[in-house]
């Protein structure tokens, strides 16, 4: 693929992957936690966690983008915040992270939510009864069971994280080398004339990415419903 992509298109193509890849790290922890709260724990503004959870996925992405540009901004307050302490995001790709987190954020919690409700939780009661912690319980027994779940969470995240435009462009903007993401190559290279040959070549780069995602993804929800349906 070296060969046939060209040096920029390539280095698009890698800071796709590394932007994706962070992203999708930085935030499992956190969507592992808020599925289990939603799925499992009763507590005031729980409706209301839901709303913002899943918010970026009825906003329009250039909403979210401006918000983070207004918040994490060189003039936001928690940009001037973290910048003291040597944190930046804005027109860096760790902003670029950011924004592909915060979009991915509510197909990642939404695949575990749904794979801790379909566990039984008299299994994780007979568990705490022979005097297993709630930790314990929740690694030896819920966590193998939905790990089909977050695998399945992961991919979709890493996909809408490989293919983020809107709150990507509007907060980090489209710096080459920094944070030219895919997605962003191909509308720059439509801007440019002669520039549809590469654009092609990344969409069609996008495509097998996507596709190898769905697939996955596919694959993983059977498991899902195959032992969901053995238990």
């Amino acid at each position: 693929m070296s060969d046939w992509l060209g040096p920029e298109e390539w280095q698009a193509v890698a800071l796709s992957l590394k932007v994706a890849f962070w992203a999708v790290a930085a935030s499992l922890p956190i969507g592992i936690l808020a599925a289990y709260a939603l799925a499992r724990w009763s507590f005031f503004g729980k409706g209301f966690l839901n709303i913002i959870i899943h918010l970026p996925l009825v906003l329009p992405p250039v909403v979210t983008g401006y918000l983070l540009l207004l918040s994490f901004g060189m003039q936001g307050g928690l940009g001037q915040t973290l910048q003291k302490m040597g944190i930046v995001f804005a027109f860096h790709w760790t902003g670029a992270a950011l924004a592909a987190a915060i979009m991915a954020f509510p197909l990642l919690v939404r695949a575990v939510r749904l794979s801790l409700e379909a566990v039984d939780p008299k299994l994780e009661q007979a568990a705490a009864t022979l005097g297993a912690s709630k930790a314990r319980v929740f690694v030896t027994v819920t966590l193998p069971l939905i790990l089909p779940g977050i695998l399945a969470g992961v991919v979709l995240a890493f996909a809408k994280a490989m293919g983020e435009f809107g709150a990507t462009i509007t907060f980090v903007s489209n710096i080459p080398g920094q944070t030219r993401t895919l997605p962003s190559a191909v509308y720059a290279f439509l801007q440019v004339p002669g520039g549809e040959s590469s654009a092609i070549r990344l969409v069609i780069v996008s495509v097998i990415i996507a596709c190898g995602a769905l697939i996955l993804s596919e694959v993983l929800a059977r498991r899902v419903a195959q032992r969901v349906g053995k238990s």
